[in-house]
């Protein structure tokens, strides 16, 4: 889930779009949204790719922080799992819920649940527009939607590959058991399965902007 480069690409992307405020990405009926420019962040969403808005916002999560570099390859995980499961750079593996990206690196957690607000996302294809995380509301449910007719899948950024893999209740679920040789995976391609695991694929949103409250 590395960006390299794209990095200074989406940056150019977010002053062009925060100068256009007052077009469909910014505006709001009532005034203009004012986004503040972040470092790239991560969004792993769960919903149908066609979809333009639904429920169960809580089961999204965030990386603050790109995941991919601060991983661990399958084929330190030994090493990883020597060192009670706490990696170079100090996340902690929870062995029954854990994070494999499209090389094979093995990541930590996102934070869950994504908070709610407005992000501006975007796939690095073609589409940026405004995601809103609505709060928690009587009836339990935790609702997000795009704007601009949007779909989840027009803001998926393809390379980038990520499922959350558990154990079940017979068996171990251990990075050990993924086959190294399903790596990387194609973009748009699901994760692929590992023995005696669950496995759950997320897209990923590229989050480059935040609404000021």
């Amino acid at each position: 889930m590395h960006l390299g480069m794209r990095r200074t690409q989406l940056a150019m992307r977010l002053l062009v779009i925060l100068s256009l405020c007052g077009e469909s990405a910014c505006a709001e009926s009532e005034g203009q949204m004012k986004f503040t420019r972040v470092r790239t962040q991560f969004i792993a969403a769960l919903g149908e790719p066609a979809a333009t808005s639904g429920i169960g916002a809580d089961d999204w999560g965030l990386w603050r922080i790109d995941p991919g570099p601060r991983g661990v390859r399958l084929e330190d995980y030994e090493q990883l799992h020597a060192a009670g499961g706490v990696a170079p750079a100090q996340w902690k593996l929870d062995s029954t819920d854990w994070w494999l990206e499209e090389h094979g690196l093995i990541m930590e957690k996102p934070d869950f649940p994504l908070p709610a607000g407005k992000y501006l996302v975007t796939g690095d294809r073609e589409v940026t527009t405004v995601l809103t995380i609505h709060p928690v509301d009587p009836d339990g449910a935790h609702r997000w939607e795009l704007d601009d007719g949007a779909a989840l899948y027009d803001v998926t950024h393809l390379p980038c590959r990520s499922a959350r893999y558990t154990s079940t209740s017979d068996h171990p679920c251990s990075p050990a058991k993924a086959k190294r040789a399903a790596f990387p995976v194609a973009p748009g391609a699901s994760m692929p399965p590992v023995e005696g695991c669950d496995k759950q694929d997320y897209a990923v949103l590229f989050v480059i902007g935040v609404a000021e409250n």
